[in-house]
């Protein structure tokens, strides 16, 4: 039976021209990445859209329509969060998430992918990259999850509530008290124009947060910083071309930023005046006008040699 906006195990926000579809597992490795769930529509070329840290394929709401003429979006829920199954004692860590994406691409035999993420969806989206370069053809990067501090960095109170979260003991309790006002004002500091965030996505992302089992993947998730940073030493090694988005107000340094120029020299480096860290949020039409023009670009006559 196809779930609706009322079922809670379904997403209340519908995103135009796109349809809900669920990748269950196959043989003992897939079943502990647990049923992924991922919306899906448009046409053209595949691109592949990672959400960051603690919301789902939905925050892509507002950039799914600006590219559907011109790509296959498949907007993932990574393990765990969103409406993707939340398998007991799972690793939330990079290289699992990674295994995720990796499966999406393969079992959908996708080629000649774009990969989108943000935060750390751009990490996975640069891994996943080397992982498979012979299905990747471009990955666009939009502040990319990979330094120490991460969101603490955002506010007094995302470091407060990001302490909570990790404590001993009392962390699964923290990480499952989420009142509205609090995820707010943590959202919000993340980005240059706060009215990008609409009540409508806080009370999914709450409803979310109400599953069970899933304040201790949001625990893992807040968690697994480390093993983000640790995967930068995988950027160089991604044959396709990359473009590096960030936010001037990004939680990111210049210094981080100017670290993943040098280890990417090669990539085009776009800094969004104003914006934070969820330009898909607020600046959708950046991420857009990057894909648009690379597929305008591919698809004009080539001229005469």
């Amino acid at each position: 039976m196809p779930l609706t906006s009322n079922d809670p195990l379904s997403s209340a926000i519908r995103i135009a021209g796109t349809e809900e579809h669920f990748l269950d597992p196959l043989g003992s490795d897939d079943a502990r990445l647990g049923r992924l769930r991922y919306l899906s529509g448009g046409m053209g070329p595949p691109l592949v859209l990672l959400h960051t840290v603690r919301t789902q394929a939905e925050h892509f709401r507002h950039l799914i329509p600006l590219v559907r003429e011109r790509y296959t979006v498949y907007a993932l829920d990574l393990p765990g969060m969103g409406y993707s199954q939340i398998v007991p004692g799972a690793s939330y860590e990079e290289p699992a998430m990674r295994e995720a994406v990796k499966s999406l691409i393969t079992r959908l035999d996708l080629r000649d992918v774009t990969l989108l993420g943000e935060s750390m969806g751009a990490t996975l989206a640069l891994t996943t990259a080397a992982d498979l370069p012979e299905r990747v053809r471009r990955v666009v990067a939009i502040n990319a999850y990979d330094y120490a501090g991460g969101i603490a960095r955002s506010s007094l109170l995302a470091r407060f509530i990001v302490t909570g979260v990790l404590a001993p003991g009392v962390g699964p309790t923290v990480a499952g008290v989420e009142p509205k006002p609090i995820v707010r004002a943590v959202l919000r500091g993340g980005l240059g124009d706060t009215a990008a965030l609409h009540d409508d996505y806080v009370d999914e992302l709450l409803k979310v947060g109400r599953r069970p089992g899933y304040p201790v993947v949001a625990r893992a998730v807040y968690g697994n910083l480390p093993s983000l940073i640790a995967a930068r030493a995988r950027y160089p090694e991604v044959r396709a071309p990359i473009h590096l988005i960030y936010g001037e107000k990004d939680w990111s340094r210049p210094s981080d930023r100017q670290a993943n120029k040098q280890i990417l020299p090669a990539a085009e480096f776009v800094e969004v005046p104003g914006a934070g860290h969820f330009i898909v949020l607020e600046r959708p039409d950046v991420a857009a006008k990057v894909l648009n023009d690379a597929m305008r670009i591919a698809s004009a006559p080539k001229a005469a040699a």
